[in-house]
């Protein structure tokens, strides 16, 4: 069957809509004559934007649909926004209730939706299980286009960083004191959960050693990542160039893009950092890096050895915490392995 519309329903967050664009390459590359638009909600929407694969960009404004008023005044219009596409296909991405509702609300005569899909969104859409229902999270959502008669010879996360986005980055860059052509290690202490983030302690000596070794260290993350790096900075004896909370995604993409390497936890700019190549070093403790670890290989996890490792929870009660256990040596000794650098002493 050819397809002539298809919307794809990935709404946030950062790195699940990063897993989710080899889907567009696979679609595009198999039904190249296809028109392809992509739902995503606002803090997402920079991921996606000048990409080949996508012809076009729906913005689902989540803060508009909370109330039961919001609803009722904004879902008409947004229903009709999407039947005016007569999307012949939906594919739903992210298997919950409200992605289902978009998926239904399209139109599309044929819904798909991945078979580990939650709050009866399987109800709305055809459950597609395929090879890799228990593996990474990237290779499930390829199951679906797989699904659809896309052979996947290459996984490519298509990203289109700008010549305007990119002299932005470097002046940014340039700004808080740091010269992309010069060696650099991006560290990144923010999370989501409290139990997948990295002691800000630890992450001060790592800073320490990468200066003591010639690398220079730089802090990376959202505004809301600011008190971390404060702490970070504190406790440094050469302050790391600090960028929380200065640029924009695709900046940041081509600020990680240019470094030695990244390391961080399981959050949103460490599948950025995968997308564009770069080489990980990522502490995992309560998620599976087998479901959300970095994709592909030339990349270090580094997981405690704990009973509880994958407890899949945001708090932890115990101490100390799994990922303190990962000392500062292990990771600086990690990321050279990687670059095939000689440690300094």
């Amino acid at each position: 069957m050819t397809y002539k519309n298809i919307l794809i329903v990935k709404l946030s967050a950062i790195g699940d809509v990063i897993h989710a664009l080899p889907v567009a390459r696979a679609l595009k590359q198999t039904y190249p004559d296809a028109r392809i638009t992509w739902v995503v909600e606002k803090p997402a929407y920079d991921l996606l934007t000048n990409n080949p694969d996508i012809d076009e960009i729906i913005i689902f404004d989540k803060p508009k649909f909370k109330s039961l008023t919001g609803l009722l005044s904004n879902g008409y219009t947004f229903s009709k926004l999407l039947k005016s596409h007569k999307f012949d296909l939906a594919i739903d991405l992210q298997g919950l209730f409200k992605s289902a509702a978009i998926s239904y609300l399209s139109g599309a005569p044929k819904r798909l939706v991945y078979c580990n899909a939650r709050e009866l969104s399987d109800k709305i859409g055809q459950r597609i299980c395929g090879n890799h229902e228990h593996g990474h999270v990237v290779d499930r959502y390829l199951d679906v286009a797989q699904h659809l008669g896309c052979k996947i010879d290459q996984v490519q996360f298509p990203m289109n960083i700008t010549e305007v986005e990119v002299q932005k980055a470097e002046a940014i860059a340039n700004h808080a004191g740091l010269r992309l052509e010069n060696p650099y290690v991006v560290l990144a202490p923010g999370t989501n959960w409290p139990s997948k983030c990295w002691p800000t302690t630890h992450f001060a000596k790592l800073a320490d050693q990468l200066y003591d070794n010639n690398m220079i260290p730089v802090i990376i993350g959202g505004p809301n990542d600011k008190r971390l790096a404060e702490e970070i900075i504190a406790n440094t004896k050469i302050p790391p160039v600090d960028l929380i909370g200065k640029t924009s995604l695709k900046q940041l993409a081509h600020i990680i893009k240019k470094s030695q390497a990244f390391v961080g936890g399981d959050t949103g700019p460490m599948h950025l950092a995968v997308a564009v190549g770069t080489r990980v070093v990522t502490m995992f403790g309560p998620t599976d890096p087998n479901r959300n670890g970095p994709y592909g290989e030339n990349h270090s996890i580094l997981t405690p050895d704990v009973p509880c490792i994958c407890c899949w929870k945001r708090q932890c009660i115990k101490t100390p915490m799994c990922l303190e256990t990962l000392n500062p040596d292990l990771v600086y000794q990690s990321i050279y392995s990687k670059l095939e650098m000689k440690v300094g002493s």
